[in-house]
């Protein structure tokens, strides 16, 4: 396939996915025309897989936005009016990947082992903290992460034991799914430990900035969510080039 069809395909692939995010309601306009974006951007410098793995993301996103929605929605604590995703949510969950795929491109490295579990990494952090946020808010029992002292749902830095769980979840969900989508036919080696184990941790340093720099203002939760993935990216390069 040449370079020019595969722009087109990668059009109407996100161009179609991201009409049918906005006709279910899970993308708002904003949302839906940042999707098409981030998705065909990331299709052209990384590769269609690369678009794989953050698409199957987004949908296990969805799923737990969806969950329990009537509660968070009773709450207040749900996405948008009625669990949709703005703009902000796809910058703030595909800005990193996106930066990770366009370095690696002009690097010529884009099929690199480096560059697929740098990228495995920063998606793990957002599966994990996504998936923490929509399963966490139901808990009753919260905790603010830099003081251990009760707090309601839904406050910056609040973390909860089912949460964490959960969060555990999405960055084995993710790194997993990465590996196969991205190394198929290859057996897992410690090196998928890097994303797996970032990820749960990206996901904390996100709970420690919303309980300090978000809470005091310094940064909003777009910045937070940035700035979590890419300070866990960026380990997570380090410590792949020693292995």
């Amino acid at each position: 396939m040449s370079p020019a069809e595969n722009i087109v395909l990668l059009l109407v692939l996100c161009g179609l996915l991201s009409i049918l995010s906005y006709r279910l309601g899970l993308l708002s306009r904003s949302g839906s025309f940042a999707a098409l974006w981030v998705g065909v951007l990331i299709g052209i410098f990384g590769s269609f897989l690369w678009l794989i793995v953050l698409l199957v993301f987004t949908v296990a996103g969805f799923a737990a936005t969806r969950y329990k929605f009537d509660l968070k929605e009773k709450k207040g604590l749900q996405e948008g009016k009625k669990g949709e995703r703005t703009w902000k949510n796809v910058v703030a969950n595909g800005l990193v990947p996106l930066v990770i795929a366009i370095i690696f491109y002009a690097a010529g490295q884009q099929d690199s082992d480096l560059a697929r579990l740098t990228y495995i990494t920063a998606i793990a952090v957002a599966a994990s903290d996504t998936i923490a946020s929509e399963m966490g808010v139901i808990s009753a029992k919260v905790y603010l992460i830099t003081t251990f002292k009760r707090v309601e749902p839904g406050v910056d830095g609040g973390i909860s034991a089912y949460g964490t769980a959960w969060a555990l979840f999405g960055s084995i969900f993710a790194s997993l799914l990465g590996w196969v989508l991205l190394f198929p036919g290859m057996m897992f080696d410690a090196r998928i430990l890097v994303p797996l184990v970032l990820g749960f941790v990206g996901c904390n340093i996100d709970s420690l900035i919303g309980a300090t720099l978000e809470t005091w203002g310094y940064v909003d939760k777009l910045g937070n969510n940035i700035s979590s993935m890419a300070i866990s990216s960026i380990i997570g390069y380090a410590i792949l080039l020693t292995v």
